[in-house]
């Protein structure tokens, strides 16, 4: 039987959280088991710059950093679930891509 695997990326964890909460939430209303939301590994992306704008003041330095976190939810390829998720109000800091595996 066909699966469909939804993979969402955030820099917003409470944004993240919620849109998995809702596909759970669709899927256990149409009674269909789903296999997630699976974390996998955040991405840390860091820089470091200087302070000083000219670049000869004082040795310190600004460090920033953005963390972006990513779940993996696989279910049942059915046409009432995919189309109730397609249909759901996704934030634009959400980043979603659905895919069919055989």
């Amino acid at each position: 039987m066909a699966r469909v695997r939804i993979k969402l990326s955030s820099s917003d964890i409470g944004a993240l959280n919620n849109i998995c909460g809702v596909i759970k939430d669709i899927a256990s209303k149409a009674g269909i088991n789903i296999s997630g939301p699976i974390p996998l590994p955040t991405r840390k992306m860091k820089v470091t710059t200087r302070k000083s704008p000219c670049g000869d003041g004082t040795a310190t330095f600004d460090r920033f950093e953005m963390r972006v976190h990513k779940r993996v939810i696989d279910l049942p390829a059915d046409d009432r679930v995919l189309h109730s998720v397609m249909r759901a109000s996704i934030p634009r800091t959400v980043n979603i891509k659905i895919e069919m595996k055989d």
